[in-house]
């Protein structure tokens, strides 16, 4: 008898603790998916080939310096960019969460070709693969500014469908602030045939 109930009363703490773990672990993954990986799904055409829309991708929120070709999902709050006497200017933006590529960080400078459709910076022209067309289109943010040097806290982004892709060359968007950088988006989980990293 006492072996009997030995073996209910084992067998019930095993069941708590695997209660327990199971618990635990959800809690954890919770936790790892409220503040550090986020699920986001593309809309739009703007990124192009390379994401597509309907792409689930995993966004880190742990996110340090940004840095050029960087895939990041931004707050479009506000666009910032120059007055006629070269200063910084902030107008409400488009004020949606949109998803780009980073193409030059503060202190770079970046210039646009638009009748050969070439983006050089810091003198250098982009080995663009991830591209769907050449850059031809200039949407009025910074028409006759170029070459122009990212100032200090902020980036140049462009999505790499860049004819159908509202970015930084517009005056809707601008050049993005750091702070609203919202994260850096690493893998794609759906589709399953296009499933991996893009980091």
């Amino acid at each position: 008898m006492k072996n009997r109930e030995q073996r209910l009363t084992d067998t019930t703490r095993e069941i708590f603790a695997l209660i327990e773990t199971i618990l635990v672990s959800l809690f954890i993954a919770c936790l790892v998916f409220t503040y550090i990986f986020r699920l986001a799904t593309i809309k739009g055409e703007s990124m192009c080939n390379t994401l597509q829309p309907g792409d689930r991708v995993v966004f880190t929120t742990w996110y340090g310096e940004p840095e050029q070709g960087d895939i990041v999902i931004i707050n479009a709050d506000q666009s910032v960019t120059f007055t006629e006497n070269g200063e910084i200017s902030s107008r409400p933006g488009i004020e949606k969460t949109i998803v780009k590529r980073i193409i030059a960080v503060e202190g770079q400078t970046i210039d646009i070709n638009f009748v050969r459709g070439m983006v050089t910076v810091d003198g250098k022209m982009l080995d663009e693969k991830y591209i769907k067309e050449l850059t031809h289109t200039d949407g009025g943010a910074f028409t006759g500014m170029y070459p122009l040097t990212v100032p200090e806290g902020y980036v140049f982004v462009m999505g790499d469908n860049r004819n159908r892709s509202k970015d930084s060359r517009y005056i809707d968007i601008g050049l993005v602030p750091e702070d609203d950088i919202v994260g850096e988006v690493i893998f794609r989980v759906l589709p399953l045939n296009r499933l991996g990293s893009l980091a």
